[in-house]
C-alpha cells in the first residue's frame, strides 16, 4: 500500500542525511511517494522537489532578520503544498528555526511529525523542549550524548549512531582522484570554506591568505558548483593557484594532509577521514555577539564536542585571521601533535559507530506510517 511523506531538508547536510533515509526507507516499501524540500541528492531518491534547499538557506541572526519575509513565504508556500499532498506523516531534518514551527502547525493538524537530527536545545533555546515532547512523534538524535539530555527532560529518543559513519564507510573510493585532478606529491592543504555563500565569502579569502604562504603544500578547496564563480574570484583576486574540487569533498578529504575547516558538519566529516585539521568561524559581528551570549557550549566544533574535549584547535570571530591560522598550522607539522590528534580520531570513531544506521533508522520511522 503506498504511503506519502513530505520530507523538510533545509540545509546541504540534511538533503545527504535525508536522501539516505528515504533510499533505507524505499528499500522497506517501495510505494512511498515523496515530496518536499531538499537538493540533487535528495531529487535522486525520486523525492518531488517544491523548494530547493540552496533557495532557504540563512544564517545568523542578522540575515535571518533580513530574509524574513521571504522566510515568512517559504512557510506559507510549504504549508500549501502540504495540504494539497495530503501526506500520511511529515519528516523533518534538522533546521530547527523553521522545522519546529512547521511541526506545531502538523501537530495541530493531527499530521505526525517526525524529527531527524535533533535541535540542539542542549547548546542554546533550550525551551524549545516543550515543543519537541509535544509536538514531535518520534525523535532521531545523532549525537551519543543526545540520549541522556533527551530522556532528562522526558523525551524518548532514537539513537543508532551517526549517520557520517555509514556514508564514509560504504563510500566508493576513487583510487585514481589525485592522479586524475594532476596533484603532484607535495602535501595537500583543503580548504572547506562552507556551504552557504554568505560563509564562504567571509571564510575563503582568509583561508586562502594563509594557504598562500605556504608554499610547501598544494592548495586545494572543496567547492559548491553553484558557487563556482566565488572561487574563482578569490582565487584570482588574492593570485593564489588552487586545485578547486566541486561536489568531491570525501574524495579530497581521501587524499588531504591538512584542512581548514568552517565549523559545521565538515569539522567531522574531516576527523573522521583522520586528516589534521584547524577549525575556524567567522560570521555577522552582531550575530556573533548575540551567539555568544545565547549558546552555552564550550566549543564550536563536533569532534571537540563529542569528545568533550579539545581535541582539534578552534579559532573563532577576531581570532580567525591568517596569522593565528600559521601558528596552528606550524604546530600541526610537529609530529607528536599531529599523532595526538589522529589517536583521539579512532576514540571518536568508537563513540559514533553504529552498523546500519540508516536502515535502524528507516524501520523505526515506517513501523507507524
Amino acid at each position: 500500500m503506498s504511503k506519502k511523506i513530505y520530507v523538510i531538508a533545509g540545509e546541504a547536510s540534511g538533503d545527504l542525511y535525508g536522501s539516505q533515509l528515504v533510499s533505507a526507507a524505499n528499500k522497506i516499501n517501495p510505494n512511498i511517494i515523496w515530496q518536499g524540500w531538499g537538493g540533487e541528492k535528495l531529487k535522486t531518491e525520486k523525492v518531488n522537489i517544491d523548494v530547493r534547499y540552496e533557495d532557504a538557506n540563512f544564517m545568523g541572526f542578522i540575515e535571518v532578520a533580513k530574509n524574513i519575509l521571504k522566510i515568512l513565504s517559504l512557510f506559507r508556500l510549504t504549508k500549501k503544498n502540504i495540504i494539497a499532498f495530503k501526506p500520511d506523516a511529515i519528516l523533518l531534518i534538522d533546521y530547527p528555526g523553521f522545522n519546529l514551527r512547521m511541526a506545531k502547525w502538523a501537530k495541530n493538524r493531527n499530521i505526525p511529525v517526525y524529527f531527524f537530527i535533533a535541535p540542539q536545545v542542549w547548546a542554546w533555546k533550550e525551551s524549545r523542549v516543550e515543543t519537541i515532547r509535544n509536538c514531535i512523534t518520534k525523535l532521531f538524535i545523532i549525537l551519543p550524548f543526545e540520549k541522556k539530555y533527551f530522556e532528562d527532560h522526558h523525551v524518548k529518543a532514537f539513537y543508532f549512531g551517526h549517520p557520517l559513519m555509514n556514508i564514509i564507510q560504504n563510500r566508493i573510493q576513487d583510487t585514481n582522484f589525485k592522479s586524475s585532478q594532476n596533484f603532484t606529491n607535495k602535501p595537500i592543504l583543503a580548504l572547506l570554506p562552507g556551504s552557504r555563500l554568505q560563509e564562504i565569502e567571509i571564510m575563503l579569502p582568509v583561508f586562502l591568505e594563509a594557504a598562500k604562504q605556504k608554499s610547501n603544500y598544494q592548495i586545494a578547496i572543496a567547492g559548491l558548483i553553484q558557487h563556482k564563480h566565488v572561487y574563482e574570484k578569490w582565487c584570482h583576486k588574492l593570485s593564489v593557484d588552487c586545485h578547486i574540487i566541486f561536489n568531491n569533498t570525501y574524495s579530497l578529504l581521501q587524499i588531504a594532509d591538512l584542512a581548514l575547516v568552517t565549523s559545521g558538519t565538515a569539522t567531522l566529516e574531516t576527523g573522521l577521514f583522520g586528516v589534521p585539521q584547524i577549525v575556524c568561524y567567522k560570521g555577522n559581528a552582531l550575530s556573533y555577539q548575540i551567539a555568544k551570549r545565547l549558546i552555552k557550549v564550550k566549543y564550536i566544533s563536533l569532534v571537540n564536542l563529542i569528545m568533550d574535549k579539545q581535541i582539534v584547535p578552534e579559532l573563532i570571530q577576531d581570532d580567525m585571521n591568517s596569522t593565528r591560522i600559521l601558528e596552528e598550522i606550524l604546530k600541526l607539522e610537529q609530529a607528536n601533535y599531529k599523532s595526538d590528534m589522529q589517536t583521539n580520531y579512532k576514540f571518536l570513531h568508537q563513540k559514533l559507530y553504529f552498523p546500519d544506521t540508516f536502515e535502524r533508522i528507516a524501520q523505526e520511522l515506517l513501523k507507524d506510517i
